[in-house]
């Protein structure tokens, strides 16, 4: 169990489904998008009428090798439009009430009852996101690797050790005083430990893979050091955006999507070549999509998005159906989702992470079938 991996990708803001994954054949797309469109000689056909992104290249390399899963028209009922409360959503996948605890925490205190593994999950970023969150969940939130540590900014190695000596006596002492400081000592000892642990990620680490200069790229890539270095890890947890693109809707998109799909196809090559590619698969979301009508420069928020599962354990290809782009089967404007997203997360969770997904996702839902039965 505890060789399975997951990557997951969050694109904050609010992707564009219409221009991600293009219907580029649809009249109603081109009727709705007079100005925000991708014309049938800018993008990468895929089948089926339809087309990625110009900017997916990667991508689209991944896919005619079978690696990528295309989960089209993910969503939730009564969808919202919210930035926040969507993304909260997805996080906790609870859409009716506001939820406190996080589906990846949720999945993390399952394999760690004992919440001995301080490195089960490593968020790259400098927020830790909702999904993360649960009661005890140890995770560890790192923004730069080569930089990551307790007392760094102490030069003197004698006095850096001293010092965490010193952290080290007061959390430890601190414990048995009463379950506040109790949480407050653990929760010192797991960013003590975790930063040791972490410590020795880059020493382990090999590659010839190259990656772009972006801040996508060096969170992918620190993901592949750290699941490469062996230390315990099963959850890898970043993001990338704003994609909230009410102007400049075209070239905005583009230029984040192109930091993605170069960064996931050089991370894809990395755990390969390290022979890891198997243990690991990307899993890559938008808390929405964007409305069907452009706003004459860019997009508003909408519903309806699409979601992609990504490596050598996927069964590639379409899931679940494109929604309809005519009139009268929107809703206020908006695309109608056709797969909860919570179908999504049973499939990951008890198939790949191997944890019970009713707890988390509160009632059993029908799997996609994106992973490979063979494995």
């Amino acid at each position: 169990m505890d060789r399975k991996k997951i990557v997951v990708v969050q694109l904050s803001g609010g992707n564009d489904y219409l221009n991600c994954v293009i219907p580029y054949e649809d009249p109603n797309y081109l009727d709705n998008r007079p100005n925000v469109r991708l014309n049938e000689d800018q993008v990468i056909p895929i089948g089926q009428g339809l087309a990625m992104n110009p900017a997916m290249a990667p991508i689209k390399e991944l896919y005619d090798q079978g690696k990528v899963a295309i989960i089209h028209g993910t969503g939730y009922p009564d969808p919202n439009r919210s930035h926040f409360r969507s993304m909260d959503i997805w996080h906790t996948a609870e859409p009716t009430k506001v939820g406190n605890e996080g589906w990846l925490g949720n999945a993390v205190n399952q394999m760690y009852p004992k919440h001995d593994n301080v490195v089960a999950a490593v968020n790259f970023g400098s927020a830790l996101p909702r999904a993360l969150v649960s009661h005890q969940a140890p995770v560890a939130t790192v923004n730069d690797l080569e930089t990551y540590g307790l007392m760094n900014h102490v030069d003197d190695l004698n006095q850096r050790m001293e010092a965490l000596q010193a952290f080290r006596d007061i959390y430890t002492q601190a414990i048995g005083s009463g379950p506040v400081m109790d949480y407050l000592s653990q929760t010192g000892l797991d960013a003590l430990q975790g930063s040791d642990i972490l410590g020795t990620v880059l020493d382990k680490y090999s590659s010839e893979v190259e990656y772009a200069d972006n801040s996508f790229a060096k969170s992918i890539k620190s993901a592949a050091q750290v699941l490469q270095a062996d230390i315990g890890t099963r959850i890898c947890y970043t993001q990338h955006g704003s994609f909230d693109a009410h102007t400049n809707g075209i070239a905005l998109q583009e230029g984040l999507l192109d930091d993605v799909s170069g960064g996931i196809f050089d991370f894809y090559l990395d755990m390969k070549n390290a022979n890891k590619a198997d243990d690991v698969v990307l899993f890559v979301f938008s808390e929405f999509g964007r409305r069907v009508k452009d706003n004459g420069n860019g997009t508003d928020h909408g519903s309806g998005g699409v979601a992609f599962v990504i490596g050598d354990s996927v069964e590639g290809g379409h899931y679940g159906e494109y929604p309809s782009l005519k009139s009268e089967d929107l809703i206020e404007g908006d695309l109608e989702f056709s797969l909860d997203f919570r179908s999504i997360y049973a499939e990951l969770l008890e198939d790949w992470l191997e944890v019970d997904a009713k707890p988390i996702v509160k009632r059993i839902y029908e799997k996609v079938g994106f992973l490979r039965q063979d494995i």
